[in-house]
């Protein structure tokens, strides 16, 4: 008999997994058999019997088993969508801030380059012979570097001694000791009590902000500097910093924190980051880290540094930015930090400073979205709110995606977006080292780092809410000090 005297059947297999090529194939099988001649029907009609009869409602336990099925499947479809597209709403948005912090950077660096090159024609060298003249040059009202310290005693007179080997020609140092357990007032008492330069206070323990304001109580001069006690500086970084006042409009200066006890990976992977993360959002978003220059009529002005957040820096600077005072920043300011050298200090330290920055947001949320604090409302809030505190909860659902799609086998369609990203990522951080001049040899690290970072990060964010949400408060706290900052005086640009 003929093909065409006989009915056709085709069997698509539906087993679940991916069914797009079935979802494809469909209306083309269906198009070139009807341009054929074939026509479709249905099991019920071939057999003369009603649907119902066929597909007999279920009742009892097999209609309940049957609803929760649908449930589960709809809510697993649900959940599937919802996963994906927050992971490839995630990645687009972090890729597009990259891009946009890249070309500010670049802006920001440009701008740097030809300040500094006319500084650089001016700036005191040690070794020369004129050192007076050429600093008459310069802006260099008296300034006071105030150092607050709570158990300091392994860094507090290395830090110091740093302060005294400056080349700027005008300053005193007020040492503040904020109570420390340890033997940091003695020690830094006995070493500098000869000393005119160093001012040295204790005071009952009351937290960073409180030493702050101590300090800033106790200088007559018109600009402060904020360094950690456990900080270094380059040998000419309050001149970098305060060239930058000789503009009124800017209220405060942030310097280029880089990591000076690079011993182990950890410390390695933290300096990779104060690189390629901090320092270049700093660059280009101008906000403040652990060292600081200031004007102390525009702190005075907004009531000093506020006790009631952990990350008194940030907190600070918004409320300076709300004033409409401008921050700048001095790349060539280098300070070397002591990172925490141990896990459980590295997240003790993480956790402080999300917790600070939750607080210093919560408390300025009024400024967001309202259009007389510029950039301020537009653009360094959001960046807060989106990228530290918003996009980090949802962070492991794209690590939860990947590992889904590597177990199901459909990593094949986001391994684009997700190398993209990291691709990205090494793009920012490899831009970033050769802003600083830096070997970039460390940078193969950046794939570990993300691998056990990410996990940290996720545990700091989430006891960061929690202590939040129960309404518990933090303290200053201590972090243990090694004393392992080395001053590389390599990056020290004369």
């Amino acid at each position: 008999m003929r093909e065409k005297d006989y009915g056709a059947m085709i069997l698509l297999h539906d087993a679940g997994g991916d069914r797009s090529a079935t979802v494809k194939a469909l209306p083309r099988i269906i198009k070139y058999f009807k341009q054929n001649g074939y026509t479709f029907t249905t099991i019920a009609d071939v057999l003369q019997e009603k649907p119902e009869k066929l597909m007999p409602p279920l009742i009892g336990k097999q209609a309940f088993f049957d609803r929760f099925d649908r449930v589960f499947a709809e809510i697993g479809y649900f959940l599937q969508s919802l996963f994906g597209g927050v992971f490839f709403f995630s990645i687009i948005l972090s890729v597009v801030r990259n891009i946009v912090i890249l070309i500010l950077a670049f802006l920001q660096r440009k701008k740097n380059s030809f300040e500094q090159l006319a500084l650089s024609n001016e700036l005191p060298n040690e070794s020369s012979s004129k050192l007076k003249a050429q600093s008459s040059k310069l802006f260099t009202p008296p300034i006071s570097v105030i150092v607050p310290a709570y158990n300091e005693e392994v860094t507090a007179i290395k830090t110091i001694n740093s302060l005294l080997h400056q080349n700027y020609p005008n300053f005193d140092i007020i040492f503040v000791d904020d109570g420390s357990k340890d033997k940091t007032y003695d020690a830094v008492k006995a070493a500098f009590k000869l000393d005119a330069r160093v001012k040295i206070f204790t005071k009952p323990n009351g937290g960073k902000a409180s030493a702050l304001n101590f300090g800033l109580a106790q200088t007559q001069n018109d600009f402060v500097v904020n360094i950690d006690a456990d900080t270094q500086l380059s040998n000419n970084a309050l001149n970098q910093l305060i060239q930058k006042m000789s503009d009124p409009n800017i209220v405060a200066v942030a310097g280029n924190v880089q990591v000076g006890n690079k011993i182990n990976v950890l410390t390695r992977w933290q300096a990779i980051e104060y690189t390629t993360a901090q320092n270049f959002d700093r660059l280009a978003m101008e906000y403040l880290n652990a060292i600081g220059a200031f004007r102390v009529a525009s702190i005075k002005a907004v009531g000093g540094y506020d006790t009631d957040t952990l990350a008194e820096d940030c907190d600070l600077t918004i409320r300076l930015l709300r004033t409409g005072g401008k921050i700048g920043t001095a790349n060539d300011a280098i300070a070397y930090t002591e990172a925490p050298e141990t896990f459980p200090q590295f997240l003790k330290q993480r956790f402080r400073w999300n917790f600070g920055v939750l607080q210093a947001f919560w408390k300025n949320r009024d400024v967001l979205f309202v259009n007389k604090y510029g950039s301020l409302a537009w653009i360094a809030m959001p960046q807060i709110l989106i990228f530290q505190l918003i996009l980090p909860v949802f962070a492991p659902i794209a690590d939860l995606v990947m590992f889904v799609s590597i177990l199901t086998g459909t990593f094949g369609k986001i391994w684009g977006y997700y190398f993209a990203f990291m691709f990205m990522d090494l793009i920012c951080a490899f831009i970033a080292y050769r802003f600083e001049r830096k070997n970039i040899s460390d940078l193969w690290l950046l794939f570990p780092q993300r691998l056990v970072y990410r996990p940290l990060m996720y545990s700091v964010l989430f006891k960061t809410y929690k202590r939040a949400v129960k309404g518990e408060l933090q303290e200053w706290g201590v972090l243990k000090r090694t004393g392992n900052v080395t001053n590389d005086l390599k990056a020290v640009v004369s």
